[in-house]
């Protein structure tokens, strides 16, 4: 039997709406999922995103009116990677919640550092967006390089 999945999640401040608004395209997953890299670019119906392991294929769900921002990731010379990822409307603001799976071939200590990072990450999404609902902002600022 597979090991059971993470759920990891963090509430946020910030309108379901505008939330979305915010998280689903694709060129703003590095302002917040430091694990994709500091820039995505488009690469026809993909994105392609430079990591330190090499370039790494991406795919994104469509824009959709329910908070599904599943992604696929495909790490060089490894199995493509499904993370879902999902954003609940929660009373004024909303829940950011994803599901981590435990990849073939990783011992708990690397599991427990993953599961830290998507934790690092989330809070990241949770302050960027709460500081741009808190400061009025109608769009999110230019890009920044990590």
């Amino acid at each position: 039997m597979s090991t059971p999945p993470r759920h990891l999640s963090v509430s946020i401040a910030c309108p379901f709406a505008r939330a979305y608004a915010l998280l689903a395209p694709p060129e703003n997953f590095p302002r917040w999922a430091s694990g994709l890299a500091g820039a995505l670019r488009r690469d026809g119906d993909g994105w392609l995103a430079d990591t330190p392991q090499g370039v790494m294929p991406l795919r994104f769900s469509p824009a959709n009116d329910y908070g599904v921002l599943d992604h696929w990731v495909s790490p060089p010379g490894q199995v493509e990677v499904y993370v879902p990822l999902r954003l609940l409307a929660r009373d004024e603001g909303c829940e950011l919640l994803l599901t981590l799976f435990r990849q073939a071939g990783v011992d708990d200590a690397q599991f427990e550092a993953d599961a830290d990072w998507v934790a690092r990450d989330l809070a990241a999404a949770k302050a960027w967006l709460e500081r741009d609902e808190s400061a009025g902002l109608s769009a999110p600022p230019a890009a920044t390089p990590r």
